[in-house]
Formats: structure tokens, C-alpha cells, sequence
């Protein structure tokens, strides 16, 4: 009964964390290296956002990705590119490249991660960037929630019968007692893990 109350706590949890991840906005600090890992390539939504920008000459669409107060260094790097893509196509080509790492390079910054350079457009996406992508694109978290949720499940039962299927030992067999207590550890960083991604801070333990 305690198993099945918590498996269905936390997969209720995690589909309504999604859910509202896309609704309101909000990254959940589970993911925020996951989305800074994806900001920092050509064809991630950073870099998408300052074509737009130059293209229409909005710079709007692209302060949304800083803090305020990095907002004049981006209007200003917007203003220079903006002179300085008039003069050719090959000054147009650099100044724009110089403005995608601008912007790249302060808005990581502001996320409080380093910046390695912008990665080329063939660099391929994690699989759980892309489905995050899809789903924000189409408006449809069903089934992002749903394979999510699923994951979850599997990863805490698995886990949890590991613990169950080595609680039972000889008092003298120390090497099944550390079995046991790495399937402890293991199942209890897991949960505690999801519950952070769920609820925010919380000091750990030091299991």
C-alpha cells in the first residue's frame, strides 16, 4: 500500500510539474541544466530569437533571454549589428555572428553557467530537448507527461526492488549487507532526486 501511494503521488506530481512548466512558463531547477545545455546552439531558441530580432529589427524578441539589467549591453551589441550589417553581405555575416554570441554568452551568464562557444547547427539535441520542444511547439504535454510519468514509475519500482530483494541477509556477510546498502542509497538519492525536481530546494541528506 505505502508503494503504490508513492509511485502514484510522485507520477501525479510529475505530470502536473509538466503541465505547468508549459502553462506558465516556469523552469523547474530539474531542468535548468538541461535547457542551458540547448541555449548555446545555432539552431537553439537563443540564437532563433536574435534572427528574428535582426530580421524585423525588434529588439524586444531577443531581451526577453537576458536579465534586466543586461539590457543595455544587448541593445547596444543590437544597435552596432544593426549599423554594421548594412555596409555588405560578408559585414552582415559577422555582425551577425557577433551578436548571436553576445547574446548567448550574457544570457548564460545570467543563468549563472559558462559560455564555450555556440555549438554548430548539426549538433544534435538530447531526445528530452526535443520532445520538451515538440511539446511547447504543438501545445500538446499529453504525451510528454504521460512517457514521463512512465519512466518515473519503472525507474522507482525497479529501484525499489532492488532494496526489497536484498534487505534480507546474514548479520556476518558483510559483502550482502553493502549490496543491500547500495540499493538503499541508490533508491533513496532517486526519489529525493524527483522530489527536488518537483518542489525545489531541500538540503540533502548525505546518504
Amino acid at each position: 500500500m505505502l508503494k503504490q501511494t508513492l509511485v502514484k503521488a510522485l507520477l501525479v506530481l510529475a505530470a502536473m510539474a509538466l503541465l505547468q512548466l508549459v502553462s506558465d512558463g516556469d523552469v523547474l531547477p530539474f531542468f535548468i541544466p538541461v535547457l542551458l545545455g540547448h541555449c548555446d546552439t545555432v539552431k537553439g531558441p537563443v540564437v532563433q530569437a536574435a534572427v528574428k530580432a535582426l530580421d524585423t529589427g525588434n529588439v524586444d524578441l531577443v531581451l526577453v533571454w537576458v536579465q534586466p539589467q543586461d539590457e543595455a549591453a544587448i541593445r547596444e551589441a543590437f544597435r552596432k549589428t544593426l549599423d554594421v550589417r548594412k555596409l555588405d553581405p560578408q559585414a552582415k555575416e559577422l555582425a551577425d555572428m557577433y551578436f548571436f554570441e553576445t547574446l548567448v554568452r550574457i544570457h548564460r551568464a545570467g543563468e549563472g553557467a559558462p559560455y564555450e562557444g555556440l555549438k554548430p547547427e548539426d549538433t544534435e539535441a538530447e531526445p528530452g530537448i526535443e520532445a520538451a520542444d515538440e511539446a511547447v511547439r504543438t501545445g500538446r504535454i499529453e504525451e510528454l507527461a504521460k512517457e514521463v510519468s512512465t519512466h518515473v514509475e519503472h525507474g522507482i519500482l525497479e529501484k525499489f526492488a532492488a532494496v526489497q530483494s536484498t534487505r534480507q541477509y546474514p548479520p556476518d556477510d558483510v559483502g550482502a549487507g553493502r549490496r543491500h546498502v547500495q540499493a538503499y542509497v541508490t533508491f533513496i538519492h532517486y526519489v529525493e532526486a524527483i522530489h527536488k525536481a518537483l518542489h525545489g530546494s531541500g538540503e540533502h541528506h548525505g546518504h
